[in-house]
């Protein structure tokens, strides 16, 4: 039988009520993939007919997305800062609490930046959109994180501005620079299994944080002062709960720097700032 936009939408919002809050919007971004359609479109034409593959690919989708996989690894792609970014399962899907890190980024107006754990490259694109003078380093363990975060940066005009290096946190780099950036794993191994289903789709290397989810963040906090100038600044995503014990231990190792913890939308510690 023939399905119709308005019988693909009903069909997909039932079979996704399980597994998210908005089944109906990604059942229009689901079929909206599909037909190489705007969901506008879609909706302004409710009585169009899919194609015989359109709705094979369709089901195959719902399919997926309706064991928990995560919606943006099925498009390949999710807005962040306002860009639109390509995603694989290789790379973290950008999250909107990420936002306040860059946020808060740009009002230093740095000339220079390194993004640790650079992932699909959100964090040193959003900063080298917005600041057309400055200079990036983005570093990564994963070589296919990496090329995902490439084609990002030629997506958006900025790959002449940002040098890409597979490597592990800070070593290969030297000073002085403006700012370091990190969204770091900061997962604890407690925690991993209590994450969603979709989390867990995503690559532990970008998540898991060690025992206690510090054990990246200890070693960056070891590590960014060698780099940074006097006066430069580290910011650090961190878990909502991890606010104090994070904070201490940046005073520990980093003595004499002004440090703040700063709020996400929801009012959680979400960055931590060390100011040298």
């Amino acid at each position: 039988m023939t399905w119709t936009v308005a019988q693909a939408l009903r069909v997909g919002t039932d079979r996704l009520r399980a597994v998210t809050e908005t089944p109906r919007l990604e059942a229009e971004i689901l079929l909206a993939h599909v037909t190489g359609l705007g969901r506008t479109v879609l909706l302004a034409h409710p009585e169009r007919a899919l194609g015989p593959e359109e709705r094979k690919e369709y089901e195959r989708l719902l399919a997926c997305r309706a064991t928990g996989y995560p919606l943006p690894y099925l498009t390949g792609r999710v807005e962040f800062y306002g860009l639109e970014f390509r995603v694989t399962p290789d790379v973290l899907i950008p999250r909107p609490e990420t936002e306040v890190l860059v946020d808060r980024a740009l009002t230093f107006r740095p000339h220079t930046v390194i993004d640790v754990g650079t992932g699909s490259g959100c964090i040193a694109i959003a900063l080298a959109v917005h600041l057309p003078e400055a200079r990036f380093w983005a570093t990564d363990l994963s070589f296919a994180a990496l090329r995902v975060a490439q084609e990002n940066a030629h997506r958006h005009a900025v790959a002449n501005r940002i040098c890409f290096l597979q490597a592990d946190l800070l070593s290969p780099l030297t000073g002085p620079v403006d700012l370091v950036v990190s969204n770091p794993p900061y997962v604890a191994e407690e925690e991993w299994i209590s994450l969603p289903v979709s989390v867990r789709h995503e690559p532990a290397l970008a998540l898991k944080g060690g025992e206690n989810g510090l054990g990246v963040i200890w070693r960056l906090l070891a590590e960014a002062p060698r780099l940074l100038r006097s006066g430069g600044t580290l910011l650090v995503e961190i878990g909502a709960t991890q606010g104090e014990r994070v904070r201490a231990l940046a005073q520990d190792l980093i003595p004499g720097a002004r440090i703040s913890l700063l709020p996400d939308l929801a009012g959680h510690d979400r960055v931590l700032e060390v100011v040298l």
